[in-house]
Formats: C-alpha cells, sequence, structure tokens
C-alpha cells in the first residue's frame, strides 16, 4: 500500500497490551507531553484532532511527534509499554542496519556499496554457485535488488526453520539479474548483518551499540541470532520508541548528534535516493528506506510489520514515531491509517502551525 489517505474515523475498540520487551529504562506512565506553548510547531486543534483518531485505533500503541528537535506530542494507547521500553521494531530493522552499513563503510570495514558479498560469504556459498552471485553487491542486499528469490511472505517459514539461513539465501534461485527489480526478502539484509560481522570481526550487535547506542544515548538490546550466531539481520531488532526517535532526528539532522557525525551525512543522501519501486506499495525504496511525497513533502519512512512506523520530513523538521501490536492480525488497513495519521493530521498540522 503507498502512503495514501486513509479514513480516521475508526471505531474505539479495546486491546489486550502486546508482550513487553527488555526495559532501555523505566520511565513514569504518562501518556501525553501537551505542545509547548513557546512553539508555532504545531497547530494545536489539528494535533488534538489526530491523537483522537489515533485513538479510535485499536493496534496503535504508541505516538510521537518532535519539530525542529522538540519534542511536541508523546502518547501510549491501548496499555502499549512506558515509551523508553524497548519493542519490536520488525522489519524498520532494516532501516537501522542501513545506516551500520554506511558507517562501515566511512570506516573502511566495508570497502563500498559496490562491494561484492560473495567473497565475505563465501564459506556459507553453493559449490558451485550461479555465476550471477559474485555479482551481487552491498548496493542490491539494501535496495532489496539481489535478484535471488525472497525469502519473505511464503517463503519465510522455510528459511527460519533451515540450519543455516546465511547458507539458505545464498543458495536460493536467480529470478532477476543483480541490480533489477526489487524482491523485498530480509534474507538478502541478513546476508548483510553476516557479511558486517564477517568483515568487522564482531557481532552486528556490537556494532549497533558502538556505532549508535553510544553516540545516540540509547540502549540496544540484544535481539535474536541465527544458529550460528548472526544477528538477524532486517528483523526483530529492539528498540524504545524514544530510541526510533532519536535515530530518526539523527538523520533528520544529517546524521549528527550534536557535534559528532554519526552516520555520513552523504550515505544518507544516498540511502534516501530511490533505487527500486516496491511492486506491493508503489513506493520508491533506498538503502533500507521507503520513499514517498505527500503533500508536496518529501517522506523517508521505516516500515516495520504491523505498524512500526518511523517518519522523516526534513522540509518540516518532523520527526514522527508509531508503534503498534505486532502480533499476526488478518490483513486489514492498520497501516494505510497510521499513513492517514500523517497525512491528514499531523503534516496539515505542522503547515499551520509553522505560519
Amino acid at each position: 500500500m503507498s502512503l495514501r489517505i486513509a479514513l480516521l474515523s475508526l471505531p474505539l475498540v479495546a486491546c489486550s497490551p502486546a508482550p513487553s520487551a527488555p526495559a532501555e529504562q523505566e520511565a513514569p506512565a504518562t501518556t501525553a507531553a501537551a505542545p509547548s506553548p513557546r512553539t508555532t510547531g504545531l497547530d494545536p486543534a489539528l494535533l488534538a484532532q489526530t491523537v483522537a483518531a489515533a485513538q479510535r485505533l485499536p493496534r496503535i500503541r504508541s505516538l510521537l511527534v518532535l519539530r525542529d528537535g522538540e519534542t511536541l506530542a508523546e502518547h501510549r494507547f491501548n496499555g502499549g509499554p512506558p515509551l523508553d521500553r524497548a519493542v519490536n521494531i520488525k522489519s524498520a530493522s532494516k532501516t537501522i542496519l542501513s545506516a551500520l552499513a554506511g558507517i562501515a563503510i566511512d570506516k573502511g570495514v566495508l570497502k563500498g556499496a559496490d562491494q561484492p558479498i560473495l567473497p565475505l560469504l563465501r564459506a556459507d556459498a553453493p559449490a558451485n554457485p550461479d555465476s550471477r552471485l559474485a555479482q551481487v553487491t552491498v548496493d542490491h542486499l539494501l535496495s532489496m535488488r539481489a535478484g535471488l528469490d525472497r525469502t519473505s511472505g511464503p517463503n519465510y517459514g522455510a528459511w527460519v526453520a533451515s540450519p543455516n539461513w546465511v547458507r539458505y539465501a545464498l543458495g536460493r534461485r536467480f529470478v532477476d539479474e543483480p541490480g533489477g527489480g526489487m524482491l523485498y526478502s530480509t534474507g538478502s539484509s541478513h546476508l548483510l548483518s553476516a557479511a558486517l560481522t564477517r568483515a568487522s570481526g564482531r557481532s552486528t550487535h556490537q556494532l549497533a551499540t558502538q556505532w549508535l547506542g553510544e553516540p545516540l544515548g540509547i540502549a540496544i538490546p540484544q535481539w535474536p541470532r541465527d544458529a550460528q550466531g548472526v544477528y538477524f539481520g532486517g528483523n526483530d531488532m529492539l528498540l524504545s520508541p524514544r530510541a526510533l526517535a532519536r535515530f530518526g532526528e539523527m538523520y533528520r539532522n544529517g546524521g549528527r548528534v550534536g557535534a559528532t557525525q554519526v552516520v555520513p551525512a552523504a550515505w544518507i543522501d544516498a540511502s534516501w535516493q530511490p533505487r527500486a519501486t516496491s511492486p506491493w506499495s508503489g513506493n520508491g525504496y533506498g538503502y533500507g528506506w521507503f520513499v514517498e511525497e505527500v503533500r508536496g513533502h518529501p517522506v523517508r519512512f521505516a516500515w516495520g510489520y504491523g505498524g512500526q512506523m518511523l517518519y522523516v520530513l526534513p522540509s518540516l523538521g518532523l520527526t514522527v514515531v508509531m508503534t503498534s501490536d505486532p502480533s499476526p492480525q488478518p490483513r486489514d488497513d492498520h497501516v494505510d491509517s497510521l499513513h492517514g495519521l500523517l497525512a491528514e493530521g499531523i503534516i496539515p498540522a505542522a503547515i499551520r502551525g509553522a505560519g
């Protein structure tokens, strides 16, 4: 589904809380932070309407809105955990992994986006691989254009049940040429996690803690690993809503936190360039980021299963986080409704508030 406008008149339905993840640090059970009277950041009436619309979504758990670095709204819904407690961000993990790849290139751990991944992962490659496997690069993994048959969707269960996730993903048949169309596959992200581990000699969790957690001042708890000890690339990372907001703010600020350049600004620019188009949503896709335009403003967003969303709108100075109950659900329009909160509520509130 594209980042299109959705109806916001859903009925309020009670929903049980999602299972708790490890705590980053305990926070008071505050349900909202009112807009500061000193800021012109968001129109208060539109913001109130947006919060009321969010309250009618039974699966939403948190909503955070920051403008120019100031937190103007923090809300918990439906028994959601404290905003400093880490939750499963699902495939928004791919966006975090993209940042690690950019830092690794900047530090010389990886040679560049055009680096072939086969030399790093040869120990798990098929005995007689398709010649195209040697053409697959870091760029292809990040932009979901490896050409290898997907491990997501209907293929996901067999992949995660396999004894060696890296070997399984490398052994998939080619259904397109490397650099071809978008084939959304968490296996591609996991290959990148393995490549980072092999190239650096450190786990992806260690890299995330040192390269992102420490400069951002956020906790990044350990998340699942495969049988060989490689941290799951592209799924099941654990970050609190506030931590995710800090990550988004860092990207909005060109990769900087204070005087520290955490992610190279050039990498952010490269990550936000659409390199593929999702066959399902029609959104552009860069390096771990979806790319769209709403009401004339560029939107870059991370998208995790079930509604784990991070939106960055540089032209409006906005960083928006929404988290949701990720439990398997019948196919519904929940993510469309989250997009609608942004398109119909938060963006107009920011446009009007800027005046």
